[in-house]
């Protein structure tokens, strides 16, 4: 597997975000971000490929403070489902941030059974529960968690 910074508007990129903005809305979830959202300044996108070059997974990490970012869009493709990818993408985030000075990363997912092997994972991950932040308000499908870093 390879991660690299990658364009949100790469074909197969835009596909996979797009069956990802499906399920959050059809989940009720708000939060996504689409391509346009993802290719903004204040965002660091990356992609995770196979020795192929076949898109395995996604993920962003927003710059909220220069020491608070927000893990954003992590999505693996459903032929890699199970593989570590996510895992993997989270590792990649965490080292990214830690190079550019972040001691925080924050993130949102929600409550809703479809994401509990998010949830299980960014706990296993040493993710602790937290309040909302950011532009973040109470909302009874989103749930936040952070850790330091």
């Amino acid at each position: 597997m390879h991660i690299a910074p990658a364009d949100p508007n790469t074909a197969d990129i835009a596909r996979l975000l797009e069956g990802h903005l499906a399920e959050a809305e059809n989940q009720d979830c708000s939060h996504a971000f689409g391509a346009a959202r993802l290719s903004q300044d204040d965002i660091d996108f990356f992609a995770a490929r196979d020795e192929n070059g076949t898109l395995m997974g996604i993920a962003a990490l927003k710059t909220l403070t220069p020491d608070h970012g927000e893990i954003k869009s992590v999505r693996t493709d459903d032929a890699f489902l199970r593989r570590g990818v996510s895992r993997a993408l989270m590792a990649h985030i965490t080292h990214h941030a830690r190079s550019l000075g972040m001691t925080r990363l924050s993130l949102e997912t929600h409550s809703t059974p479809a994401y509990a092997a998010a949830r299980g994972l960014y706990e296993h991950l040493g993710y602790d529960y937290c309040d909302a932040f950011g532009a973040y308000g109470d909302d009874p499908l989103s749930v936040y968690m952070t850790k330091t870093i």
